[in-house]
């Protein structure tokens, strides 16, 4: 019988093989009780108003077999893999731990804390969102969103999206308003373009 050897799969191969119970998955250093907590300290005590760091970038691409450089995508980036930073969040680190603990719990080290954590990092980071989103007044504001996952993008995009345009139809009447208000004066003799520009 030959011994279990560690390799790297792709995800999707790694879960497959798991629910055949024929492959054990070692998780990402960051889906530990220890590095969760840390990284749900880090979002409530250091970074208050912006999202913690994401993982950082590979520093070259990496070549296929014919010496041509390619973008790596998850989960083939490092940071979803067994080597991975431990106190980074990845973009689908929401996906990949629902996942991991649906599929390979066993090969987690104390799943029920770990989902309790991660509930909690899930509910600092949305209200994160909210709240920036609270600032935006329609005269060019913008919200800084680096280090969002991709769930909490889409979890929050019809939020997002139902401020903006409500922005935007503010913008629009103010405008008409002001258009309104323009005309009303040159009617009444009292707006001079000219005059305006020279201003």
């Amino acid at each position: 019988m030959i011994p279990p050897q560690r390799t790297v799969l792709p995800l999707w191969l790694a879960l497959l093989l798991k629910r055949q119970r024929r492959v054990n998955i070692i998780p990402p250093p960051w889906l530990t009780v220890e590095s969760l907590d840390e990284i749900l300290e880090l979002e409530t005590l250091v970074f208050t108003d912006s999202f913690s760091p994401a993982p950082p970038l590979p520093p070259a691409r990496p070549v296929d077999y014919h010496g041509k450089s390619f973008h790596a995508s998850a989960p083939f980036v490092e940071s979803c893999t067994a080597t991975a930073v431990p106190h980074a969040l990845p973009y689908h680190w929401f996906e990949m731990s629902e996942m991991l603990l649906d599929a390979a719990h066993d090969d987690l080290v104390d799943p029920d804390q770990i989902r309790r954590v991660l509930r909690d990092i899930r509910e600092v980071r949305l209200a994160k969102m909210r709240k920036g989103v609270e600032v935006l007044t329609g005269e060019g504001d913008v919200v800084r969103l680096d280090g969002v996952g991709a769930m909490e993008i889409a979890e929050s995009r019809g939020f997002i999206t139902g401020v903006i345009d409500g922005m935007r139809k503010i913008g629009a009447s103010r405008e008409q308003a002001r258009r309104e208000r323009e005309e009303e004066e040159r009617e009444d003799g009292g707006y001079d373009e000219d005059e305006d520009i020279m201003t």
